[in-house]
């Protein structure tokens, strides 16, 4: 069965089956005083399927992407929006399905709106995916310049999420657009995590002196970084499993050869997988005191996934939120506070919600 044909199947039997983490083979774990959401409420409404959230540095008001519109907001904790903009160029998804638009967002780790006023997108264009930058002056958009372009694009698996990392070079995450063998194929930007300037060269010091930072990814979507400056990713499968992968500069992470783990020789295994029909489809991620809260789609629910003591694994997972706000992509940590913000992607035409999301 297809994931839009399971996605409906899945819907229709919610109630059924899943109000409970157990019922939807959830791990159960007691809830951890230093991790464990303690509530949820609206932040603000009339969204159309956002995408990202990103914090600006200044940590007091988030960057928000719509995917269909192509429209960039600037959303305050007081429940204030504003638009920003809209980024060019942008293709949105087809009627007769596909995924693509404007998707992931990433300011500059200096940006001020006056001395630095870089803010970067990822995009589908007409013909290909690109990273793109922009001048955001803490009102209006403008200057909008091709960073990285050529990117093969997809009716699917664009993948789509940009970070700057602690070491100040922006990640992207791009998928296989479709074509899997794309995926292993060094000399392609696909299937990849990317490593890069803001002027969209090679970052220094990348494993295979090219922008490729890791491969072998079929469709990733999530990039955070843990307190020791690990790289957390989660990445949709094909048809049996969603991964959580921790990232290592020069790894391979099997697809097209491996869904979920494998013993092929040279593959870099999961630390976590999911089935789709049980809690999956991980769109993003997010870390707040080295608990790792992954949203997911077809899943319809948040999970908490401790770091454990080795930093390289994790402990018990635990769902929150099971089927009560559909499905969830968008998510980020709010900078000085115990707090996340999340993005439901259900409504469409103005139905969807941010929520705030309050950690013990």
């Amino acid at each position: 069965m297809s994931r839009l044909a399971r996605s409906a199947v899945f819907t229709a039997l919610l109630g059924a089956c899943l109000l409970t983490p157990a019922a939807a083979g959830a791990a159960e774990a007691p809830d951890r005083a230093d991790g464990a959401p303690a509530g949820a409420s609206v932040l603000s409404r009339n969204w159309t399927r956002p995408w990202a959230i990103t914090f600006l540095p200044n940590g007091k008001k988030a960057l928000v992407t719509e995917r269909f519109t192509a429209s960039v907001w600037l959303q305050g904790s007081d429940g204030s929006k504003k638009k920003a903009g809209t980024v060019p160029h942008t293709v949105p998804p087809s009627p007769s399905g596909g995924k693509g638009g404007l998707l992931g967002v990433a300011p500059s780790p200096t940006w001020n709106g006056t001395t630095d006023k870089d803010v970067f997108f990822i995009q589908t264009a007409a013909s290909d995916i690109r990273v793109v930058r922009m001048h955001f002056d803490g009102a209006s958009l403008s200057d909008y310049k091709v960073v990285l372009g050529g990117i093969t694009r997809g009716g699917d698996h664009n993948g789509g999420k940009l970070a700057f990392g602690p070491d100040g070079y922006l990640y992207v995450s791009v998928g296989d657009a479709l074509h899997r063998n794309l995926a292993q194929d060094k000399n392609s930007l696909n299937g990849k995590i990317l490593r890069i300037t803001k002027s969209g060269a090679a970052a220094p010091g990348n494993p295979f002196g090219t922008r490729v930072y890791s491969l072998g990814h079929r469709n990733p979507q999530g990039l955070a970084w843990d307190s020791r400056g690990r790289l957390w990713e989660t990445e949709i499968g094909e048809n049996t499993w969603d991964e959580l992968n921790l990232v290592e500069p020069g790894r391979n992470y099997g697809w097209p050869s491996c869904e979920g783990s494998c013993s092929k020789a040279g593959m870099t295994n999961p630390k976590k997988v999911w089935h789709p029909d049980q809690g999956g489809v991980p769109s993003q991620i997010a870390v707040k005191r080295d608990v790792l809260y992954v949203t997911t789609l077809l899943g319809q629910r948040l999970w908490a996934l401790p770091i454990d003591a080795t930093g390289k694994g994790v402990g018990t997972a635990k769902a929150y939120y099971s089927g009560a706000y559909g499905r969830l992509r968008a998510i980020a940590k709010v900078p000085g506070s115990d707090e996340l913000w999340l993005g439901t992607t259900d409504g469409g035409d103005g139905k969807d919600r941010i929520l705030r999301i309050t950690i013990k």
